[in-house]
């Protein structure tokens, strides 16, 4: 009996021609979390969809690399589903809702492009990425996810290339050049790939973990970097103090000789 209603409410409401196509999907959520819904949706909390996004992720970056629209579209919509589940268990337990999601992004882009939407003027791309940091610093201060660096955000489960490639791309942001990593080897696509696999393979043949063996070099030289970070935000400060010091000195007026009138 509760199907058959079920069914007709679905329909009922996919005939709404008013309706989104995002508003129906996060009805069909609803529904398959509701009591007589889907006993797998009904179960799934946050922990348990934790690697379904990373997941769905992977295979979207699939499809983009096949250059296939219909897998595309597909692997899009289950991305987005990992998104309006989160959003729906998220609203059961009073804490948000799908559209709080849409509000807290758009509301972020638009203050991180100050330079689209204010009257900022940034020429290049490197530009926007130095901006970028330094408003996410500046919107965290004083909360509980404040960042004393930028190197913080990076995701703790990224896979060790990718977390060297992100380590690489923070310090670049904020200026910081890796001369002690500099190398004269030289290679090109092809040949540094062939190294990559063949160095993968030595650590293969010797029972080590690739994975592990990066991942733990990547750690200490990004313990270097923070400590560069540091070192440039204290000389920096510094700067500002003196800086500051010398405008108040500068700008102290003499006291005005008054004229014989008292004026």
């Amino acid at each position: 009996m509760f199907i058959a209603t079920t069914w007709l409410y679905y329909k009922i409401f996919m005939s709404k021609k008013d309706g989104s196509e995002i508003d129906k999907l996060r009805e069909i959520v609803a529904i398959l979390r509701s009591p007589n819904g889907c006993p797998w949706d009904k179960k799934q909390t946050h922990m348990s969809l934790r690697y379904n996004a990373i997941e769905e992720a992977y295979e979207l970056v699939e499809s983009i690399e096949k250059k296939r629209d219909d897998e595309l579209i597909e692997e899009l919509g289950d991305l987005l589903l990992q998104v309006v589940l989160h959003a729906q268990i998220a609203q059961e337990r009073g804490a948000f809702d799908f559209d709080k999601v849409c509000s807290n992004i758009r509301e972020k882009l638009i203050r991180r492009h100050p330079h689209v939407f204010g009257d900022k003027v940034l020429h290049d791309v490197d530009g926007v990425w130095s901006q970028w940091e330094a408003l996410k610093l500046q919107e965290k201060k004083g909360t509980e996810s404040e960042r004393k660096s930028v190197f913080d955000g990076i995701p703790k489960h990224l896979p060790s290339l990718l977390y060297a490639e992100k380590v690489l791309k923070k310090a670049k942001r904020i200026g910081i050049f890796l001369d002690f990593l500099d190398s004269d080897e030289k290679y090109t696509k092809e040949t540094l790939g062939r190294k990559l696999f063949a160095l993968v393979y030595y650590a293969y043949s010797r029972k080590w973990s690739a994975e592990a063996l990066l991942r733990s070099e990547v750690k200490k030289i990004e313990n270097k970097l923070r400590k560069l970070e540091a070192s440039k935000r204290q000389e920096k400060s510094a700067e500002g103090t003196v800086s500051n010091h010398n405008n108040n000195t500068t700008g102290k007026s003499k006291p005005r000789k008054q004229n014989k009138k008292g004026n």
